[in-house]
């Protein structure tokens, strides 16, 4: 009676034989894909993909001294609706994590200090190799504290306020509400408002500015007609309420947030009127509530930026020494999505 053979099991040699590599090109392919060129990146991904191949995790980590583990926290969940972007972009870096033949590591933080707290046992209990900081700040300490460590990480946010020492990721919020501003005015809007967070918060202020711009290049006043509040569903349909009470309201609003501007959107159809027709309502962030409901909302590329800082981090680890200089930023577009609320 014979034994089945068991299906051989593809090796590092085999790959490159496959894809008329050196084994070198596929080591680079998998840890270091920056260093090689498109073409030949591509046909070696497709080869590991057809034939099913996967590094040994242990011998890998005896010989780099790497243990593939990202860490990346994980905070309270504050906002129902916005959450939403946080959890994406976390799913979508493990994702690409894992087609690098990296592992993420969530950890929980109640804040800056907490977080910090933790970096030292992270790296020193579970070897964590780099890591991923979300949510930057104006002031924020976690970044200037890894710094001064020479840690590994990248942030999906930009350094506000100060000058960048580690590579970033973010998304261009100023284009979003610029183009979301543009369309309404081309829609024959004059009277547009925009409901934003607070001065001081980096990302607010940000998308603030791409509102601004777009009245001033049409001429259009802004005064009166901007409001600040935090980011929660009363806080926008409040601001709203004040909005809709001048004797010349606004007939469209460019907000910060879904959040705020389903907040509006309760306001809105309380008094009876129509978003899109009445009032145009255009949000950020385009979560599956604004999906539902018919919101115009600003999409940002959630997956696109999860690889972006992964190719980040394989470029920071894979240097032979640490670079006085950081890699270059990643400043990605996003996308206005325009619904029945336009």
């Amino acid at each position: 009676m014979s034994r089945r053979q068991e299906p051989i099991r593809p090796t590092l040699e085999s790959v490159a034989q496959l894809a008329e590599v050196s084994r070198q090109t596929v080591s680079n392919a998998l840890n270091a894909p920056h260093l090689v060129r498109p073409d030949t990146l591509e046909r070696v991904r497709s080869v590991i993909e057809q034939v099913g191949y996967r590094p040994h995790r242990g011998a890998r980590a005896l010989r780099t001294r790497r243990s593939q583990l990202v860490a990346v926290p994980v905070f309270p969940p504050m906002d129902p609706i916005g959450g939403i972007v946080l959890d994406t972009f976390l799913h979508a870096l493990t994702i690409e994590a894992q087609r690098l033949d990296n592992r993420v590591l969530l950890f929980a933080a109640g804040d800056d200090g907490d977080e910090i707290r933790q970096y030292d046992e992270l790296s020193e209990d579970h070897n964590v190799d780099a890591f991923v900081l979300t949510g930057t700040h104006l002031g924020d300490a976690r970044t200037a504290w890894l710094s001064e460590r020479g840690a590994a990480f990248v942030t999906f946010g930009r350094p506000w306020g100060t000058v960048a020492h580690h590579g970033w990721v973010d998304v261009d919020g100023a284009s979003g509400t610029y183009d979301a501003t543009r369309a309404l005015i081309d829609r024959g809007h004059r009277r547009i408002a925009f409901i934003g967070w607070p001065s001081g918060s980096g990302v607010g202020d940000d998308r603030r500015e791409g509102y601004l711009r777009a009245c001033r290049e049409a001429g259009i006043a802004t005064d009166g007609l901007q409001a600040a509040v935090l980011n929660e569903l009363g806080a926008g349909r409040a601001a709203a309420s004040e909005l809709l009470d001048l004797a010349e309201p606004p007939t469209a609003f460019v907000c910060v947030a879904d959040t705020l501007a389903i907040g509006l959107w309760t306001e809105v159809t309380t008094r009876h009127l129509r978003p899109g027709q009445d009032v145009a309502i255009v949000g950020f962030d385009d979560t599956p509530t604004a999906a539902v409901i018919g919101l115009s909302s600003v999409a940002q590329p959630l997956q696109e930026a999860a690889a972006a800082c992964l190719e980040l981090l394989q470029t920071v680890l894979t240097e032979p020494e640490p670079s006085p200089l950081p890699p270059d930023p990643v400043l990605m577009k996003p996308r206005l999505v325009l619904r029945d609320s336009t």
